[in-house]
């Protein structure tokens, strides 16, 4: 479960938290699964500051867990995420070339899920529903696209609960699961990402 903590009337849900992280082990409370490849996961030092760094070798993994949060109480996800290397050729909307060097999905009840991205081509504020597996149903949304802010720190915020309804037409429900992932072996190339804290919260 995640650690739900009260900050200035602010809820939050910390659902990767990096300062209690014993290296050399996935986070507390999450597991590797690795869809092809060998998957490559390591730490690294931002200040005082510990993040997670994930890098891709024609491979496709993830690290993940179950949450149970309330979409309801806590809409906003937030997270810190740097991209060093995209998969070149990378576009989501082709499965041919589906890697990204850096996603963040979200698991509803009812097999729904969204997936905020990081592509190497498709154009920032690109959102469409991607190729799903049985009985799964996953909505893309491009948060960052190409080099354009490579090689730095970029925070992000997103409305789960209003993404949901845009995608798939009905309030949000409960959330299920949150997955970091990382994938190039679509295009047989190489993808390098860093990821800081990630957080359910009640407002910004």
């Amino acid at each position: 479960m995640c650690a739900i903590v009260l900050r200035s009337e602010q809820l939050a849900a910390i659902v990767v938290d990096l300062a209690n992280w014993n290296v050399g082990q996935p986070p507390k409370g999450w597991q590797v699964t690795v869809n092809h490849g060998k998957p490559e996961i390591g730490d690294c030092h931002e200040g005082d500051a510990v993040c997670l760094h994930l890098r891709s070798v024609k491979a496709s993994f993830a690290l993940e867990r179950n949450v149970d949060i309330d979409p309801a109480r806590t809409p906003i996800l937030t997270w810190r995420w740097k991209v060093t290397q995209l998969p070149s050729g990378g576009d989501f909307r082709s499965s041919a070339t589906d890697d990204e060097a850096a996603q963040v999905l979200v698991g509803f009840s009812g097999r729904r899920v969204l997936t905020y991205i990081w592509d190497t081509t498709a154009p920032r504020g690109a959102m469409q529903p991607v190729r799903s597996l049985p009985l799964l149903h996953v909505f893309a949304f491009v948060c960052e696209s190409g080099a354009a802010s490579a090689n730095r720190w970029v925070s992000e915020n997103r409305n789960v609960a209003a993404d949901f309804e845009r995608a798939y037409g009905y309030p949000a429900p409960r959330i299920e699961g949150i997955r970091i992932q990382i994938n190039s072996q679509h295009t047989g190339t190489t993808a390098e990402s860093f990821f800081g804290d990630v957080a359910f919260r009640s407002t910004l």
